[in-house]
């Protein structure tokens, strides 16, 4: 299916159109033709484990999952390959660290600390892992590599020499950018780790001798000032794990060492002049290789915009903001990846569990899964969009079938009436709402949105989406007669017909007609009857779910 400017309608989401112009761009490019014909589209994405890595991180890798499936849904080979950055050093003390440990390690690389908890390799791979761990429930597919055991391997020994010989390059790219007195306009691009104290902060690379493919360094006190060096100096061979390019020039090296075709990073990586100014550059100036999308040359492109709780900015560096991990505390993984799927890369989001935003986000789902399933007509090209955004953030395996849809209102709704879970599977029986033969993965669905629902109204809800049953009429409540006359009438009603939540609502307004009362105050009536409040869920569906037989009886009893 074609829309008018002769592209697919599921080309209207978003990284379908990355997806076309990376595939574009690689036909137009000779190399990057030849690299992909010999090891796929390679999409890349990295991150230094130095704490708890924020959800923003999460908005990153699954723009980059996305893309990669969008890239193999258009016939050719993708990977996403993530990597932990764990060669870089420890610049702030850790609160999951002692004080000793923390002037231990300080300067030395998060694959080289011990972890704060056991059971992992190191500070790094615990860290990465507590994210990693967690991608099968975020539908994440990528393949995870160490930063770290890639220099220890050898992958970088080609980009170490390459850049060293063409330091002087390196060096003009941080003079133009930054000035004659910035620091790296003087420096190699290359820093060592003390084979004495396992620092890398603190070490100064000085001499560089091609031929022998050494590198002179000492090890000091005034590299860095939060972090001491042992004094050791002499000479040593940069490749095969012992030493890392700084942060900027490292990364234009794993565009050339991985061959990437696409990495995207936050927007403040892509400010005039920042690290992705420096990296591409570097890795059109020296080495030689065109920088992955959305750079293009020079050019660095546009970043993703931020991922905000509250507005908050995510920074674990500042010590504020929602870990990645700790997010499924506050909303499903798949509504979280529905959430970051459905929205455009360049477009801001700002999520609060405490507010309405939770249950937004489970209604626009479900409207997805409608949309995909033909059970809901938005037009023509939302219909696609819509299906195309269903499709790329379901978790798992696409059902045949569309699941039963509780309403998260309904569903947290239900969990505050019955204690037990059957009594909520007999009124979603009662009410139409589930299938006499439910399969077990549409059960599922829906005990995991009642789950959801329960943490919710315990930890997350406003008052007003919180109730408490009466059992029996209040004692301290006070009504006029009209409004007694209008429940003695809705009880009779009730007893006498079925309804549904439409009926049932048009005969509401029908009897406040019928006496000349105000809506506002039948249903404050209805509310302060079984609540023991003014305001409560939707009054149709939440009497259909309780029984009309047992609301028929509250109400004769006022």
């Amino acid at each position: 299916m074609q829309n008018k400017d002769g592209k697919t309608f599921e080309d209207i989401f978003w990284a379908d159109s990355i997806a076309d112009d990376v595939i574009e761009r690689v036909e137009k490019t000779p190399l990057l033709k030849e690299l992909t014909k010999k090891h796929g589209f390679i999409v890349m994405d990295e991150k230094t484990p130095s704490g708890t890595i924020h959800i923003g991180s999460g908005r990153g890798w699954i723009i980059s999952d996305a893309i990669a499936k969008a890239l193999r849904d258009k016939g050719v080979k993708a990977r996403f390959i993530l990597s932990s950055d764990d060669m870089d050093p420890l610049d702030r003390p850790a609160k999951e660290l002692s004080k000793e440990d923390n002037e231990k390690y300080m300067g030395v690389p998060f694959r080289h600390i011990p972890s704060p908890v056991k059971g992992y390799k190191s500070f790094g791979d615990y860290f990465f892992r507590q994210c990693t761990d967690l991608f099968p429930e975020f539908g994440i597919e990528a393949e995870l590599e160490s930063t770290g055991h890639e220099y220890e391997k050898g992958s970088f020994n080609k980009t170490i020499k390459i850049a060293l010989d063409n330091a002087g390059k390196i060096q003009k790219i941080y003079a133009d950018l930054y000035g004659e007195e910035a620091a790296m306009a003087s420096k190699l691009p290359f820093n060592v780790k003390c084979p004495k104290c396992s620092r890398i902060a603190t070490t100064l690379a000085i001499e560089w001798d091609s031929k022998k493919e050494m590198i002179y360094f000492e090890c000091r006190n005034d590299v860095v000032k939060w972090a001491k060096g042992c004094g050791h100096k002499g000479w040593i061979s940069p490749y095969s794990g012992n030493g890392k390019f700084p942060w900027k020039v490292e990364w234009a090296a794993k565009w050339l060492t991985k061959q990437v075709i696409v990495e995207t990073a936050g927007k403040d990586h892509f400010t005039q002049n920042g690290s992705r100014t420096v990296a591409c550059r570097v890795s059109v100036d020296v080495f030689d290789y065109p920088p992955p999308y959305p750079s293009n040359g020079y050019e660095e492109g546009q970043g993703y915009e931020f991922f905000t709780v509250g507005g908050k900015k995510m920074s674990t560096s500042k010590g504020h903001g929602l870990g990645f991990a700790e997010s499924i505390n506050y909303a499903p993984a798949k509504m979280l990846r529905f959430l970051l799927i459905r929205t455009r890369p360049n477009a801001a989001i700002d999520f609060d569990p405490y507010t309405n935003d939770l249950i937004l986000l489970y209604e626009r789902y479900d409207q997805a899964e409608r949309a995909y399933f033909g059970k809901e007509d938005l037009g023509e090209k939302e219909n696609a969009r819509q299906k195309r955004i269903y499709q790329m953030s379901h978790v798992g395996k696409l059902p045949e079938r569309m699941p039963p849809q509780v309403s998260f209102l309904h569903a947290s709704m239900l969990v505050q009436i019955f204690e037990d879970e059957k009594l909520i599977f007999e009124s979603l029986k009662n009410t139409g709402q589930l299938p006499e033969k439910a399969s077990k993965s549409g059960i599922d669905c829906i005990k995991e949105r009642l789950a959801f629902a329960k943490k919710w109204v315990e930890e997350f809800a406003e008052e007003q989406f919180r109730f408490k049953l009466q059992h029996k009429v209040p004692d301290n409540i006070d009504l006029n007669q009209k409004q007694n006359d209008a429940l003695h009438l809705l009880a009779e009603k009730l007893k006498k017909q079925e309804w549904d939540e439409k009926s049932l609502f048009n005969e509401f307004y029908s009897i406040c007609k019928e006496f000349g009362i105000k809506n506002t105050e039948f249903f404050e009536a209805a509310y302060k009857v079984l609540l023991n409040k003014e305001r409560g869920p939707k009054l149709a569906p939440f009497i259909l779910a309780l029984g009309k037989e047992k609301v028929a009886k509250m109400f004769e009893g006022v």
